[in-house]
C-alpha cells in the first residue's frame, strides 16, 4: 500500500482510521508515525487505540505519560 492509499483509507471511516492508526503505531518506526497523527490525537484517542498496539502499547504509554508530565502535550 502506498502513502497515498493508506491516507484515503484513513479518511474513508473513523473506526478504519482508527484500526489503521493503531497499525501505524504498532508497526511503524516512532519517528514515521507522526506523518499520519499528532501526539495530541494519540493522547485524545488512547483508550480506543491501546487495544491495537499489541507489544508497543507500554512504549507508546511511558512515551505520552513523559509528554503529558513535561507539558509537551494538553
Amino acid at each position: 500500500m502506498t502513502i497515498g492509499e493508506l491516507r484515503l483509507r484513513m479518511a474513508a471511516s473513523d473506526d478504519e482510521r482508527l484500526r489503521l492508526l493503531g497499525k501505524i503505531l504498532r508497526e511503524a518506526r516512532d519517528t514515521d508515525v507522526w506523518q499520519f497523527t499528532t501526539p495530541k490525537e494519540v493522547l485524545e484517542r488512547w483508550n480506543e487505540l491501546s487495544r491495537y498496539l499489541g507489544r508497543r502499547r507500554e512504549f507508546w504509554r511511558r512515551l505520552i505519560g513523559f509528554w503529558e508530565k513535561e507539558g509537551l502535550i494538553d
